[in-house]
């Protein structure tokens, strides 16, 4: 499985930084907005990876030929948290088709959980480039289990996953099950938590982009 993170060296970094840092967290929309330029940073990256055609643009002054992509993209977000991700990455990727699917953790009096999955809306994924987003991939289980419900809207001929902030435990579960995506990422940690938590991460996406939930 391919695997890709982001270039340290460029202001992705910073925008990173910004979000792990517990004082600016503080300004809701600001974290928001750094999401959302991190899908706009990983919208490009993933653009050079796509077929183009060649197309005739007439100038004020001539014709030019120019090089524009051919891929029918489909930009699949997990909810709540992938959303400003996912809008990054349409900002740019504006012509793209859109998923969305509702999973959450079920947890268990003994530590354990399981994913639920309550909505899911997807247009046709077949011979598409999909590209499914949620800002942390701590065991990889919410993507794992969101592919195998979008598999059943057809088979692109290429996934991407894109998360902001990936465990190390995450990417080697999604490295051992699904070993022909793409996966991108903004930053590795190492540790979880014993309730499967990015450590140092960030928190809780979902909170921190939107407010507090109420727990079941």
């Amino acid at each position: 499985m391919p695997f890709k993170l982001c270039d340290h060296s460029s202001v992705a970094s910073r925008f990173i930084a910004e979000l792990r840092d517990s004082e600016v967290q503080k300004d809701r929309m600001r974290f928001r907005r750094n999401v959302e330029r991190l899908g706009q940073i990983f919208a490009y990256e993933i653009s050079k990876t796509f077929t183009s055609r060649k197309e005739q643009c007439e100038t004020p002054l001539g014709v030019a030929e120019v090089d524009v992509p051919s891929e029918r993209v489909v930009i699949a977000s997990i909810l709540r948290a992938g959303l400003p991700l996912h809008q990054g990455l349409l900002s740019y990727l504006d012509d793209a088709d859109n998923a969305f699917v509702s999973a959450y953790r079920k947890h268990h009096k003994d530590g354990t959980f399981e994913i639920n999955l309550e909505y899911v809306t997807c247009p046709d994924l077949t011979d598409s480039v999909l590209i499914l987003v949620d800002p942390m991939l701590a065991t990889g289980a919410s993507v794992d289990a969101a592919l195998n419900v979008l598999e059943k809207y057809g088979k692109p001929k290429v996934i991407h996953v894109v998360t902001i902030i990936g465990s190390t435990d995450g990417v080697n579960f999604i490295k051992r099950t699904r070993s022909k995506l793409q996966l991108w990422l903004g930053d590795l940690d190492d540790e979880l938590t014993a309730r499967s938590y990015i450590v140092p991460g960030l928190g809780d996406a979902g909170d921190l982009l939107f407010g507090e939930k109420l727990q079941d």
